[in-house]
Formats: structure tokens, C-alpha cells, sequence
């Protein structure tokens, strides 16, 4: 019997004990845009990672608390773990059949808000380095944690916590497990995803609301004038039209190409239940996967003016406002996109006020990396199936203080459920695909190990 075959029998063996552990991190509130339970969560996971023989500290930032941890393996490679243990806010208690933080197993699942997002996943990484350390003595190469306390409020510490302790965090990839596995069932291996930046545009023309009829003819209408500024952001075909706004946008590699051939996206199931029929574009498999993936958007999240409660209120709106967030892909700064914006704002409605909010860095590690190769080969062999190979997510998230400040390889493989419901009500991760990623995270630990000797 291999090393990897005592580990996998004894993944087995201890599910119970697992999915308690699970149950006792999710108890435990830790709610970042409050700061409810945040602190305390991070000295459970820290209190974790010592007992399974692992060096832990809790990190301060400015704002909340990051928990890192290692244990080195003279001569191995060392893989760097990524998660978050804060989650979103509960939302509507009504809505949960159970407690968000009271875990419950229904249906061979575990409810609880962070179950899937990232809690659940994050402990699949421990769990994985402790079997290996109990059957086998030892890890076949060296670890280290960096679980991160504020990624579901935009990470906004992470990056100068990286930056100040680069020789701290060298490591040969950064492999993490966030999302959902393909909604075909088959595991994702996924090599980027975008950036984004969030910005706000608020035009405030008049001091108060005002009667329609005695004012409409005679005043500005923020709204209107709103409206027009925004016409000439985008174009009906969906094309961005502020100068300089794809000038970064890197090609796309033959290999992606290759990848984006052969994601399986079936056109009117994904958009089942999300939009109605015979509106929007029509896209072929191949073009939607590109600008999915490749492409950066400009979207309205936001608008609000005047009266937009029930009923009729005949008024000429003192203010109106756009909140709009801008998904980015590689080589596209967004600091310079805000800037583009704001010169393009200032240019069509001086008057307006443009505001900057959250941002992210996209990132992209190459798939022809021998570590990419190598993980790609561990998640199929751990699934006994091919895993669907995603160039770039069109989603965010702060990879790129990995990819992009510490300079390596980066790469998710994520576990939950497609039907997780992470960040809603009744959020759940399957005890099942639970298991399977703690195995999954064995072989990619094992793969390598091997891959460098």
C-alpha cells in the first residue's frame, strides 16, 4: 500500500470527525463588513493548525486579522494554501430553515453560512495535511496557510500584508478552493480570474426635490442628464466607449483556445431562470466562453433618482446617482480604468462627482506551467475524470497578491456544490464532494511532491 493509499483509507475512516470540525468552525460566527466573530474565528483556525503540528500565528492587518501557518520539508516544494474564514452577513433569518451558525446536516449536505464559502473548503486543505502527517510521519512537501479575514469586504489589507512579508510567504504555487465544481459535475481546474473596480457617479443639481409642473420646464433634471452621460459610456451591442478602455486587453494564447473549445456551457441551460426568453444576445458556445472569460465588462449595479416607491410622484429629483463596478482582465490596471472613467465623466457631465470604491487585480498564470500540468493530472486522477480547465473566471477575487506581487503560479480547484448557495440563505456544501476535496488536496500534495524529484 502507497503513502497516498494509507491517507485516502484514513480520509475515509474519519469523515465523522471531519465534518464535526467542519461544524465547529461554522458555528463560530465571523462576519467581516461587521466584524462579529471575526477575531475569534481566527484564533480557533490557528488553535487548528497548531494541533495538527503545524507553526500558526495570527497576522494583524488594519483592519482585521489574517491567520498563517507552515511546516517545512527540507528539499520539497512548497505549496502555499489560500482561503477566508469570514463569510457574508446572514441576510434575512427568516429565510433559513435552520441558524445560519447552528450547522445541520439535511440530505447528505451541511447547512450553515460558510459551509461552502470558504470555510468548509478551507478546512479540506488542514484536514489533508493532517492525514498525511499522521499515517505517514511526515508531508511529502512543505506547507504554508495564509487564511485571510476580510476577503468577503474586498481583501482591502491582503495586499500590504503580502507585500510586507514576501520572505515569509515565498512558496513554488499558491493553490486555493473557492466556488463551485463544473455544473456538469465534472471538477474545474482554473487558472485566473478577473479584476474589478467599483466606482460611483453622482450628479446633485438642485437643492431639493421639486413640484414638476412648477419647476420641470425651468431646472436641470439630474436624472436626464444622468441617463444621456450614460449613453455615451456603452453602446447598444454592449461595446464600452470610453477612450482607452481596451488598450490593455491582452490576447488570447493558443492553448487558452484550445481549453475554451472544450468547456462544456450549454447556452439555454445557463441562461434558464435568469433571463427571460428571446432577450439579450445570442451566443454560440465558443464566443460566450471568450467574452466570459477574456473580455472586460462596464455594468450598472445601480441607478437610483427621485421618487421609487410605490405610486406616482411628480417631481423634478434634486440628485441622481449610478453605481456601476467594471470587470478586468489581465494587464488592465484599475486604478488607470477609473482614471479613463473619470476623464470621460468629467468631459460629458463636468458637474458630476465620480467616486472610487473597492478594486482587485486580475490575474493569470499560464497553463503550460509543468506545476499547471501537474495539478491538472492530480484533480483528474483523484476524480477519475478529466477536469473541465478554465483559463480565467469571469468572477474576483485577490489571487493576484499571489500571482501578481509574490510571483508565482497560482491556481483554484474548487469543491462545493453548484447549488452551494453561497452568500444567500440556507447556504450548504456537500458532505460527499467535502470528502472528495480533502482527497482531491492529497493528490495535488502528493503530484507535487513526485513531479520534483
Amino acid at each position: 500500500m502507497t503513502s497516498l493509499d494509507k491517507v485516502l483509507r484514513w480520509i475515509d475512516s474519519t469523515r465523522d470527525q471531519s465534518t464535526q470540525k467542519m461544524a465547529r468552525l461554522i458555528s463560530q460566527p465571523s462576519v467581516s463588513s461587521t466584524g462579529e466573530g471575526v477575531k475569534e474565528c481566527a484564533k480557533i483556525l490557528c488553535d487548528m493548525l497548531k494541533e495538527i503540528g503545524l507553526d500558526a500565528k495570527i497576522m494583524p492587518t488594519a483592519g482585521l486579522p489574517a491567520v498563517y501557518a507552515e511546516r517545512i520539508v527540507p528539499g520539497t516544494p512548497t505549496v502555499m494554501f489560500y482561503g477566508h474564514y469570514d463569510t457574508q452577513p446572514v441576510g434575512d433569518l427568516n429565510l433559513w430553515v435552520t441558524p445560519p451558525f447552528e450547522p445541520a446536516i439535511r440530505n447528505g449536505r451541511m447547512y450553515g453560512r460558510g459551509t461552502g464559502d470558504n470555510k468548509g473548503q478551507l478546512l479540506t486543505h488542514i484536514i489533508a495535511v493532517d492525514a498525511f502527517i499522521k499515517n505517514c510521519g511526515e508531508l511529502p512537501c512543505s506547507v504554508k496557510f495564509l487564511l485571510d479575514g476580510e476577503e468577503e469586504s474586498g481583501s482591502i489589507n491582503l495586499a500590504t500584508l503580502v507585500e510586507e512579508n514576501k520572505e515569509l510567504l515565498k512558496a513554488d504555487v499558491c493553490y486555493y478552493s473557492d466556488g463551485p465544481i463544473h455544473y456538469s459535475g465534472r471538477p474545474q481546474v482554473v487558472f485566473g480570474c478577473r479584476g474589478i473596480i467599483d466606482a460611483e457617479i453622482v450628479i446633485e443639481e438642485n437643492m431639493r426635490d421639486c413640484h414638476s409642473g412648477h419647476y420641470g420646464a425651468l431646472i436641470p433634471n439630474p436624472a436626464w442628464r444622468l441617463v444621456h452621460l450614460l449613453s455615451t459610456m456603452k453602446s447598444p451591442d454592449g461595446k464600452v466607449l470610453v477612450e482607452g478602455y481596451y488598450d490593455k486587453v491582452r490576447a488570447i494564447t493558443p492553448a487558452e483556445e484550445e481549453v475554451v473549445k472544450d468547456i462544456p456551457f450549454n447556452v439555454k441551460d445557463y441562461f434558464e431562470g435568469v433571463r427571460h426568453p428571446g432577450t439579450g444576445p445570442e451566443w454560440d458556445h465558443v464566443d460566450a466562453m471568450k467574452a466570459h472569460m477574456f473580455m472586460p465588462t462596464m455594468t450598472i449595479s445601480g441607478l437610483v433618482s427621485g421618487h421609487t416607491a410605490e405610486g406616482m410622484a411628480t417631481i423634478v429629483p434634486y440628485k441622481a446617482t449610478c453605481k456601476m463596478d467594471m470587470r478586468l482582465v489581465p494587464d488592465q490596471d484599475p486604478d488607470e480604468i477609473f482614471d479613463l472613467v473619470e476623464k470621460h465623466v468629467k468631459k460629458y457631465l463636468p458637474e458630476a462627482e465620480v467616486i472610487k470604491h473597492g478594486k482587485m487585480y486580475a490575474s493569470r498564470t499560464d497553463l503550460e506551467l509543468p506545476v499547471s500540468k501537474t495539478v491538472i493530472g492530480a484533480v483528474a486522477e483523484a476524480w477519475d475524470a478529466d477536469p473541465v480547465v478554465v483559463p480565467l473566471s469571469g468572477a474576483s477575487c485577490p489571487e493576484y497578491v499571489f500571482s501578481n506581487i509574490l510571483e508565482m503560479p497560482t491556481i483554484s480547484v474548487p469543491y462545493a456544490n453548484p447549488d452551494e448557495g453561497n452568500h444567500g440563505p440556507n447556504e450548504n456544501f456537500s458532505l460527499d464532494l467535502f470528502i472528495q476535496g480533502i482527497k482531491t488536496t492529497a493528490h495535488v500534495l502528493e503530484a507535487i511532491a513526485r513531479g520534483n524529484k
